[in-house]
């Protein structure tokens, strides 16, 4: 009886780490994935800034 005690301990104690182990592996990858559409979000409106910076400087030369 004393090791069928210990072991639904033991097992309960696995469980239980096991589980506390698994929620942030999850939460880590989340902000992972915002920060990329971030900095793509970020490029383009750099991109989109400096077309239309492009053609006012272009008349600006030519005369």
């Amino acid at each position: 009886m004393t090791k069928i005690l210990a072991a639904l301990i033991a097992s309960l104690f696995a469980a239980g780490a096991f589980a506390a182990d698994a929620k942030p592996a999850e939460a880590a990858s989340a902000p992972a994935k915002v920060e990329k559409k971030a900095e793509k979000k970020a490029e383009k409106k750099a991109e989109k800034k400096a077309e239309k910076a492009a053609p006012a400087a272009a008349p600006a030369a030519s005369k």
